[in-house]
């Protein structure tokens, strides 16, 4: 039986299985992709991290690219891919897990394949779950192409005509920005367009550099400011928003309020000229695989700091995990080195006993 199951391979997986090799502990990391990085593979493909090289180091690896640089997807794919053959971590692809139970203090962790079976369990499976467009998307007619950001690759995906873009995140103003250069054909935007900006780079220091020096990254989610700061509306980094907004082939037309066949009702106007729908309307979590797990009110995980309420259950890489930082590239080690450090405080026996 092994020490631990690592449930998902991307850079909160790997960080927590670096932190578990240098405690000499039995575990399997399992990842439902073909290949290591393919988290980041699967995204549009001018996808670019918003932070720049010196804040995207996992533990023990430094990012292999200048200072200041802004990582493509495929760079960091890559990253993680050397981090994996670098540390010897032990990576099982291709294996989706569909239920975790626990009995008599030992986990089950159910994939197609095989049942397999350990002391403790870290789900690394990251904030984006089920992809979530609204329900009336379904009313649309068959011959308007409909994606989600999730599936999105670039323009070459759509087809002629005049595009809807529906969300108003750092996906739906990067996806509108790719689509209107140049102005081939009319897009809609509809979302808000008076959601806070920041710049990448503020007098010559980058963004992350403030967020560092003023604490910003580091503000406890349990405290009054960090309370306040993620419940706040995040905002878009690094992307012109207003200029986007006010080229020639961008219309705004407000919320998506229904669909129906040809017609698409927004707050603005009926749109009946639309060949493509881009739904960059986020994700839903979904944890009712894992059996027992107390959820809270937005049906995350019941945890202090990644440990939950089952013993031996444990969270890395979700929003806010304990910090502005815990779900981004840099800022993981110090979660998975805060986990490293519980699990070293108690038996690996005993942290697995019945609750």
């Amino acid at each position: 039986m092994l020490d631990f199951i690592i449930i998902g391979g991307g850079q909160a997986g790997l960080s927590m299985g670096y932190q578990l090799k240098k405690l000499d502990l039995s575990f399997l990391i399992l990842d439902k992709e073909k290949e290591v990085g393919a988290s980041w593979l699967n995204r549009w493909n001018s996808l670019r991290l918003f932070t720049p090289t010196e804040f995207n180091h996992l533990e023990g690896l430094a990012f292999p690219a200048p200072k200041g640089h802004y990582p493509s997807k495929y760079e960091v794919a890559d990253y993680f891919k050397r981090y994996k053959e670098k540390f010897q971590l032990p990576v099982q692809l291709n294996t989706l897990v569909n239920k975790v139970d626990k009995n008599n203090g030992v986990f089950a962790v159910f994939t197609d394949d095989d049942t397999l079976f350990a002391r403790n369990i870290i789900v690394a499976t990251g904030p984006f779950h089920l992809p979530y467009t609204p329900s009336f998307a379904r009313h649309l007619k068959a011959d308007i192409l409909q994606v989600h950001s999730n599936y999105y690759k670039g323009p070459y995906q759509l087809q002629e005509g005049n595009t809807l873009v529906v969300g108003g995140g750092d996906s739906g103003f990067q996806i509108l920005e790719e689509l209107t250069q140049p102005p081939d054909h009319k897009v809609y935007f509809s979302g808000p367009d008076d959601v806070p900006t920041l710049p990448q780079e503020i007098l010559g220091k980058t963004l992350w550099w403030w967020f560092t020096k003023t604490g910003y990254l580091s503000i406890d989610k349990h405290s009054w400011l960090g309370n306040r700061i993620s419940r706040s509306k995040q905002p878009i980094i690094g992307t012109p928003v207003k200029n986007i907004l006010k080229r020639k082939n961008v219309e705004q037309v407000g919320k998506t309020l229904h669909c129906e066949n040809d017609r698409i009702t927004t707050e603005k106007k009926t749109l009946t000229d639309v060949q493509n729908v881009i739904w960059a309307t986020g994700y839903r979590p979904d944890f009712s695989w894992i059996k027992g797990l107390e959820l809270d009110k937005e049906q995350y995980p019941v945890h202090y700091r990644g440990v939950s309420n089952m013993k031996g259950l444990y969270f890395i890489g979700l929003p806010w995990l304990h910090t502005r930082g815990s779900a981004t590239l840099g800022g993981i080690k110090k979660d998975a080195t805060y986990l490293s450090r519980y699990i070293r405080s108690v038996p690996v026996k005993q942290l697995a006993e019945v609750v």
